[in-house]
Parts: C-alpha cells; structure tokens; sequence
C-alpha cells in the first residue's frame, strides 16, 4: 500500500506541473514520475484524485490527444469544458497535442 501511495503522490506532483492550456499524456506523466509502464497506473491515480482543485487531471489525455471518456469529474464534456477554459481548442474529443502538449521531458 505504501509503494501504491508513493507511485500516486509521485504522479499528483507531476500533473500539478502541467502549465495551465498544456496537456500532458498518461504516458509522459508515468515516464516524468519514474516509470515509464505506469501509464495505467496514471490513469487510476487519476480516477480516484483526492484534490482535483489542486490536481488539474483534466490536463491529462491519451498518447493520441484523446480525452477521457470516463473522466472521473464530470465525464468527456467536463474535461472538454476545463481545457477550453485554459484556451486549448479541443475538436472531436481530440487535443492537438503539437500544438498544446507540454514540452517537459524526461532527462
């Protein structure tokens, strides 16, 4: 349990640094928190976000700039709602992710 708290807390500080009209996909996150397999991990960690006021989880989408279908907080239109509000044009639940995808990158 303690590993899971761990791996959670890693991700929740990484979405925290996703800049405001960024996204960063499951699998940069997994890869920015130490791991790169973890993108599921990600997901769930999502899900289940203890502070979503604080955790923007919204700023998270697929490898394919997909949003989520099952977006813990409201569904795909909440999410669609959040990111539109920080200026990221989303067409046919897609985010371009050339254009709005966070630039941080693993060293």
């Amino acid at each position: 349990m303690d590993q899971k708290k761990n791996s959670y807390e890693k991700i929740y500080d990484i979405v925290k640094q996703i800049p405001r009209g960024n996204v960063a996909t499951y699998g940069q996150v997994a890869a920015l928190a130490g791991n790169r397999r973890w993108a599921r991990v990600v997901g769930y960690a999502l899900h289940v976000n203890p502070d979503p006021e604080h955790i923007p989880c919204h700023r998270v989408v697929n490898r394919e700039g997909r949003l989520s279908d099952a977006f813990a907080f409201g569904g795909v239109n909440r999410q669609k709602l959040l990111l539109e509000a920080e200026g990221v044009t989303v067409v046919g639940n897609f985010v371009d992710l050339e254009i709005y995808q966070w630039k941080k990158t693993v060293l």
